[in-house]
C-alpha cells in the first residue's frame, strides 16, 4: 500500500514583552517620565520593524499600556491584522488605557471566534499574602483568543504575563512607601509577598489550562512573560510536564515547552534566552502547546518544527525606545486531512 505523506498546514506563532509601550504624554507609572514625541515614534519604528521580521500569525504582547500605540506599531510593520485586542488598555472614550499596570493582548490575521479576559482566579485559589490580605485576582489578566485556520481547526491561544520577583513592598493609596525598603529582613518578606502571588497566578492559570484541555482535542498554545524559567516550580504548576513520566493519562492536560518539542530537523542553537538580569542570560518569554502539537503523542495532530529567539537586540545596552526581552517565535503544523 503506498504511502501518502499528510498535509500540512502552517502557523507562526511569537510573545513579545513590549516593555511599557505607552502613548505620549502619558504617565504610566509614577517613579517614571512619559514618553515624548522622538521617544515614542523611535519606539513604535523599532516594534514595528520586529513585528515585520517576526511576521507572525499570531502574536502575543505584554506590557502594554495604550491599545492604540500598539495597533501604531503594528501599521508601522506594514503588516496586516484585522483582529487587535487589549483588554483594559482601551483608548476609545471613555477609557484611557490600562491603569496602575500593564495589560496583555493579542494580535491575529486568524479569524476569532471569541475571546475572554480572565480577571478573578478560579473558586477557592484565593491565597493570603503577608502583610497584604488575601490575592483574589490576576495582576494582569490572561487574555484567550479561539481562532480558526483557514481548514476549520480551532486553535486556543493563551498570553499570560505572570507576576514578576520584584520585591513587593508595601505602600500606601498614594503609592508611599509604608517599609523600609533597605532593611534587609523587610526585603526578605517583599520577595516572599511577590513569589506568593506568583504562585498564586499559576495556580489559577493551571486551573484555566485544565479547562480548557480536559476531555477535548482543541490545540492550545500557551505564551507570554512566565517571570520564571520553563522548570521552575510556578512554570511547572502551569504545565505540569512532569507528571506525563509516571501518569500517561497527564499528557491530555500537559504543557510540553515547544523549544524542547522541536522537531529532529530543527537547528538547536545554544542562544535560547530572552532576558539577561546582571550579565545572566534566562529564559522567561516561553511557548507552550498541548499534546495536540507532539509528535510522538498517541493524540497528536501535528508538530512543533522549529523555534527562534529574537535576541540580539538585549546586547545593544537598556534603552527604554527598545524591550529588554527577546522575543519568542514558534513554527506549528496541524494536519489538513
Amino acid at each position: 500500500m503506498q504511502y501518502i505523506p499528510p498535509n500540512y498546514a502552517t502557523l507562526f506563532v511569537a510573545t513579545c514583552n513590549l516593555l511599557n509601550l505607552a502613548n505620549p504624554h502619558r504617565v504610566y507609572y509614577e517613579n517614571q517620565d512619559a514618553y515624548d514625541e522622538r521617544e515614542y515614534e523611535r519606539k513604535i519604528d523599532w516594534i514595528g520593524e520586529r513585528f515585520r521580521a517576526l511576521n507572525a500569525d499570531v502574536l502575543a504582547v505584554q506590557e502594554v499600556w495604550d491599545e492604540s500605540a500598539l495597533k501604531a506599531a503594528i501599521a508601522r510593520s506594514g503588516l496586516r491584522y484585522d483582529f487587535v485586542s487589549v483588554p483594559g488598555a482601551e483608548n476609545t472614550p471613555p477609557h484611557a488605557g490600562a491603569q496602575g499596570t500593564s495589560r496583555v493582548g493579542i494580535a491575529t490575521r486568524l479569524q476569532v471566534d471569541r475571546v475572554q479576559s480572565f480577571v478573578d482566579f478560579p473558586q477557592g485559589l484565593a491565597v493570603e499574602v503577608p502583610g497584604l490580605g488575601p490575592h483574589t485576582r490576576f495582576e494582569r489578566p490572561p487574555f484567550l483568543a479561539t481562532l480558526r485556520m483557514k481548514h476549520g481547526q480551532q486553535v486556543h491561544v493563551l498570553t499570560v504575563h505572570l507576576k514578576s520577583k520584584r520585591p513587593k513592598f508595601l505602600q500606601d493609596a498614594q503609592g508611599h512607601p509604608l517599609e523600609d525598603r533597605e532593611d534587609r529582613k523587610t526585603g526578605v518578606v517583599a520577595t516572599l509577598r511577590s513569589l506568593v502571588m506568583r504562585g498564586a497566578e499559576a495556580a489559577a492559570l493551571r486551573c484555566i489550562v485544565l479547562d480548557l484541555l480536559q476531555g477535548t482535542n482543541t490545540p492550545l498554545v500557551v505564551m507570554g512573560d512566565f517571570n520564571d524559567d520553563p522548570h521552575s516550580v510556578t512554570t511547572q504548576l502551569v504545565a505540569a510536564t512532569s507528571e506525563v513520566a509516571y501518569d500517561k493519562a497527564a499528557r491530555d492536560v500537559a504543557l510540553f515547552n515547544a523549544y524542547e518539542m522541536q522537531g529532529e530537523s530543527a537547528l538547536k542553537k545554544d542562544v535560547a534566552y530572552s532576558h539577561i538580569h546582571q550579565g545572566f542570560p534566562a529564559v522567561l518569554d516561553q511557548i507552550f502547546v498541548s499534546e495536540e502539537f507532539v509528535a510522538t503523542s498517541r493524540n497528536s495532530l501535528g508538530d512543533v518544527r522549529r523555534v527562534d529567539y529574537f535576541n540580539d537586540h538585549l546586547h545593544e545596552g537598556r534603552d527604554r525606545s527598545r524591550s529588554d526581552h527577546g522575543f519568542v517565535r514558534a513554527l506549528l503544523r496541524l494536519r489538513t486531512d
